[in-house]
């Protein structure tokens, strides 16, 4: 059987809004502000809502923001949460875990509207506590990883890629069920242009 999606999909009642985010982006203690910034970016242009859980490894303050080449974070929807827990009461359901290894394969996700996608800190993951604790909570099945060559040394890849792998592969689900934000498309560019890359 092949994906029949349509070249135009059709949007249906319960599609993503501005209101309504196409996914809950959870950064658990994220450490590096350059790969939050692009997570906040791959946010804004995805439709999705940022949460952004501290403890930090840097601000957030306007400052830091410049220093970082932040000038579009006026366009993303982020909000921060002062620990797990207050996240965890204000983004509602079981969402999925990433992890850089087991789990199932993102490719394999039934993503709906609206999940909460959680991502660890950049060093270390959210650790072997907080995953057990998931997994007695929502099941091991909501556990997911990004399948790798087995290659030595090759450990994980970085944290904004991996969002914007997860992201992706969400909206494409969402776009065979009719539920893509209308805005959601393709810029024209130049011909050999590199149009929404940058």
């Amino acid at each position: 059987m092949t994906d029949a999606s349509p070249a135009t999909p059709v949007v249906a009642a319960a599609a993503a809004s501005p209101s309504r985010p196409h996914f809950e982006i959870v950064l658990v203690e994220p450490e590096i502000p350059n790969n939050t910034g692009n997570i906040g970016r791959t946010a804004a242009a995805t439709g999705c809502r940022l949460h952004v859980v501290h403890p930090l490894g840097f601000s957030m303050d306007e400052k830091a923001r410049r220093r970082a080449g932040l000038d579009y974070w006026h366009l993303v929807d982020c909000r921060e949460h002062a620990d797990w827990q207050a996240a965890d009461e204000a983004v509602p359901g079981p969402g999925w875990l990433l992890t850089a290894g087991g789990g199932r394969p993102h490719w394999d996700v039934p993503f709906e509207l609206g999940d909460r996608l959680i991502f660890g800190k950049e060093s270390a993951g959210v650790g072997p506590a907080f995953q057990s604790a998931f997994e007695a909570r929502h099941g091991a099945d909501r556990v997911v990883s990004l399948p790798m060559a087995m290659v030595p040394g090759v450990r994980s890849l970085n944290l904004a890629t991996a969002v914007a792998i997860v992201v992706y592969e969400g909206l494409r689900r969402l776009r065979t069920q009719g539920r893509l934000d209308p805005r959601i498309g393709v810029r024209p560019g130049s011909e050999g242009g590199s149009a929404g890359i940058g």
